[in-house]
């Protein structure tokens, strides 16, 4: 399944590449999606602010919505707040316009981790988005119930992105 996942990024990535979806210093994207993880499927929204020509920062929240009710995951569990920084590639590798490819790491109640993305704008304010996302240290180093690993594993979001410039 992630094999699946990471090709279906790299292919949308590959057929955007007459595109860039990041101005740089003071751009602003605001997205919202699906994720897709083992044991449930849930929202994200995420908001990225430009710093620079090639990096933004922001945050992003997560809730898991689908999950199995024998996980018995209260609202603590579901629930993930991340601050995060992006290098927004979409100009190094000469994309064009309307796309942007950015891997980053980020820094959640849960764990610190890492995420690739790509978005691209059909618009100047419209585009979609798809990005992955792994834990790289888990914060709780004991085993993990099924419900405290719901935001503690491999993640596939895909949704709407917008410019808010």
């Amino acid at each position: 399944m992630k094999k699946l996942l990471f090709v279906f990024v790299f292919v949308l990535a590959v057929t955007s590449v007459n595109a860039q979806a990041f101005e740089g210093r003071e751009d602003m994207k605001f997205q919202i999606g699906a994720n897709f993880q083992d044991n449930g499927t849930g929202i994200v929204a995420i908001y990225d602010y430009g710093l620079g020509e090639n990096f933004s920062i922001g945050l992003s929240s997560s809730y898991v919505l689908d999950v199995e009710e024998s996980i018995n995951a209260d609202f603590g569990d579901r629930i993930d707040l991340r601050a995060r920084f992006n290098a927004n590639l979409g100009s190094v590798f000469q994309l064009g316009g309307k796309a942007d490819i950015y891997p980053g790491l980020d820094l959640g109640l849960k764990n610190f981790g890492g995420h690739l993305g790509v978005r691209y704008f059909f618009t100047d304010g419209f585009g979609l988005f798809s990005e992955i996302s792994a834990p790289l240290a888990k914060y709780n180093t004991d085993t993990l119930t099924l419900a405290e690993e719901l935001n503690n594993q491999f993640v596939f979001s895909i949704g709407a992105s917008f410019s808010l410039n």
